[in-house]
């Protein structure tokens, strides 16, 4: 079990990311692409990417295994910023005592059971052209694994992070953390977690950043290292058939002429339930319900089930869309 330790002042240091972070998907997809667990979320991405993968994401599979221990410095701190190029930069500065405390770290680990290669030898080294190849090797896989779906996961994470906001403002931080249930369990002053083993990690005023993932499936991840600044990355409520591309077809196009989807689709952009739409457009929650699928099958919506209530949010294609009519 994982025990994560707050003071009065890491409660007024809790964060939620933003956006997906590109290093955490690509350390969590490719440990899930080695798997075959959850079938039906990821079975679809895995046939597709397989295919797509080149020998130079041999390094990954040495730095990112299936189970246990990897590497921090793969998933550094980025300070707001969530774009691949500055990312990946970020990385290649680690500096060279943190590459050979990882590296060393990971070739001792107990759950692996080959030799770490060559390469990786290189990297602990700190040679520029083992970064170089590091860089290049993270650039592709993202390009193969991930570009393709990067707007399906931003749209899902997107519509997470309008659930804890909308626990913040309900109830404050004791509401956003304990709105990270069942996988999450705040017990004050302590957020558990179920986790491969025993960890206790206290903030002692540090703060926690929470961190959506795509990827990160059933339980939580943190760093290894304690003396890093605290993440937290948790498994988001998916959406199944998330790697079908959406398109727009002329049905679905006459099925969005008229105010009420118009309105809707407007509305939702700071997230809406079903029954708060019906409410606030003055229709029934059986029209709402209706007027929801067809956004949705369009590919503007993106709705989330939390408990009793389905949460609607807008997809990058709906705000785009909105863009476009100059209404928002």
């Amino acid at each position: 079990m994982l025990r994560v330790h707050f003071t009065a002042d890491d409660l007024g240091r809790v964060r939620v990311a933003a956006a997906p972070d590109p290093l955490w998907e690509i350390t969590n997809s490719f440990q899930a692409l080695a798997g075959e667990h959850a079938p039906l979320l990821f079975g679809d991405w895995r046939r597709l990417v397989r295919s797509r993968l080149r020998p130079a994401h041999a390094l990954l599979a040495a730095l990112l295994p299936a189970r246990g221990y990897t590497p921090d410095f793969l998933t550094p701190d980025l300070d707001g910023s969530y774009d691949l190029e500055s990312a990946v930069d970020t990385v290649l500065r680690t500096p060279r005592t943190a590459l050979r405390r990882d590296l060393t770290a990971l070739a001792a680990s107990p759950r692996r059971t080959r030799p770490m290669p060559g390469e990786a030898r290189a990297l602990a080294d700190g040679e520029p052209p083992a970064l170089r190849r590091l860089g290049a090797a993270l650039h592709g896989y993202h390009r193969h694994a991930l570009a393709p779906y990067w707007p399906h996961i931003r749209a899902q994470v997107d519509a997470d992070r309008a659930v804890r906001t909308r626990a913040v403002l309900t109830s404050g931080t004791d509401g956003l953390l304990a709105s990270f249930g069942p996988v999450l369990r705040w017990r004050p002053p302590v957020l558990e977690a179920d986790y491969p083993f025993d960890r206790e990690l206290r903030l002692g005023g540090r703060g926690l950043l929470l961190q959506p993932s795509l990827f990160c499936f059933r339980r939580p991840v943190t760093l290894a290292a304690p003396d890093l600044q605290p993440v937290l990355v948790y498994p988001i409520q998916h959406a199944l058939g998330w790697t079908r591309p959406t398109s727009t077809s002329a049905r679905d196009l006459a099925g969005l002429i008229g105010r009420t989807r118009a309105a809707i689709l407007q509305d939702a952009v700071a997230g809406r339930t079903t029954g708060e739409l019906a409410r606030r457009l003055g229709i029934s929650g059986a029209a709402a319900s209706q007027h929801t699928a067809v956004l949705r099958r369009a590919g503007l919506l993106l709705s989330v089930r939390r408990g009793r209530h389905v949460l609607h949010t807008v997809t990058p294609a709906g705000v785009a869309l909105l863009e476009a009519a100059g209404v928002v």
